[in-house]
């Protein structure tokens, strides 16, 4: 139950994310932000877990998941902006 719960909330979170965000090199569709979104929360739960915040059956909350949803974003922009800038 807590991996659906850790979807439903990275799913929100990946919008909001993409509000927060906004900008060329980040992904502009809606499924693609959403699932980055998703990947947020589970590496927001994974960190989150690792350094003591959460227990071990434990999600990452809401503003978490916001966070790890922007962190990811920001690091599929960096890249994206990477490998755009070498194929010129």
């Amino acid at each position: 139950m807590e991996i659906l719960w850790t979807i439903i909330i990275g799913f929100v979170a990946g919008i909001i994310a993409k509000f927060i965000m906004p900008g060329d090199k980040e992904p502009s569709g809606f499924i693609l932000t959403t699932i980055l979104g998703i990947v947020g929360a589970f590496v927001a739960t994974f960190i989150g877990q690792a350094v003591g915040w959460y227990g071990p059956n434990e999600g990452a909350r809401f503003i978490g998941s916001i966070v790890g949803a922007c962190v990811v974003l920001a690091i599929y922009g960096f890249i994206a902006g990477r490998t755009s800038s070498r194929s010129l």
